[in-house]
């Protein structure tokens, strides 16, 4: 086939998670080209096909994808705009169903619930909270206080809508459009942990590349 003058522009994803066995082109990222026939007979090329029996995460070198496409249209311009290195991760959805994922979530959900509060104690018995909250009224109000008052319930009601804010969440509603700091950090830990599984495959030979 030929695909003179012809570029093709991809935009390679870090991460691929499929439910398929079978990985196509236009699986690993965008593809864009000024010949549609091109682009259509591109977007089904077979890159990899996850075999039961073997490892469920494959490290895909950008250079292989172009030699894929080379071999299809020797003598087209593949233009890469995205990963050099692309980590693909077959998922099983099916094995994730069922009673044991919500025992799991319930468990997870009153770990992180009951942790908190206790973190929250811990802390405000490490500071002494009750004895400053009785110099604070010994030093508005002239004399010390008798029990739990306005002061203890403001900073009560002030460390819950603290938390919220901080968050950016109440119940399951975004209050803003900003990421919340765990989102934040979540995408972090995830770009952190995919260069290392593609660092670690490249070292240990088992990615696919050119030879």
């Amino acid at each position: 086939m030929s695909a003179n003058n012809v570029t093709l522009y991809l935009k390679a994803e870090q991460n691929i998670e499929l439910q398929s066995e079978d990985v196509y082109l236009k699986d690993i990222g965008k593809l864009t080209c000024t010949d549609e026939t091109v682009l259509n007979r591109v977007r089904s090329i077979k890159l990899h096909h996850f075999k039961k029996d073997a490892p469920q995460r494959q490290v895909i070198s950008i250079l292989k994808v172009i030699e894929e496409i080379n071999k299809v249209y020797p003598n087209i311009t593949v233009e890469n705009l995205g990963e050099a290195d692309i980590l693909l991760e077959h998922i099983n959805v099916d094995r994730h169903k069922g009673p044991i994922q919500t025992v799991k979530i319930i468990f997870v959900s009153l770990i992180a619930f009951f942790g908190t509060a206790f973190t929250i104690m811990a802390f405000h018995n490490d500071i002494g909270i009750n004895e400053v909250f009785k110099k604070v009224h010994e030093m508005v109000m002239g004399q010390a206080g008798d029990g739990y008052g306005i002061l203890e319930l403001s900073y009560s009601i002030g460390l819950a809508v603290g938390i919220i804010t901080f968050f950016n969440h109440i119940g399951g509603r975004r209050i803003t459009k900003d990421p919340t700091p765990i989102e934040v950090e979540m995408r972090v830990y995830e770009t952190d942990v995919n260069k290392a599984l593609i660092e670690t495959a490249d070292r240990e030979g088992k990615v696919l590349d050119v030879h």
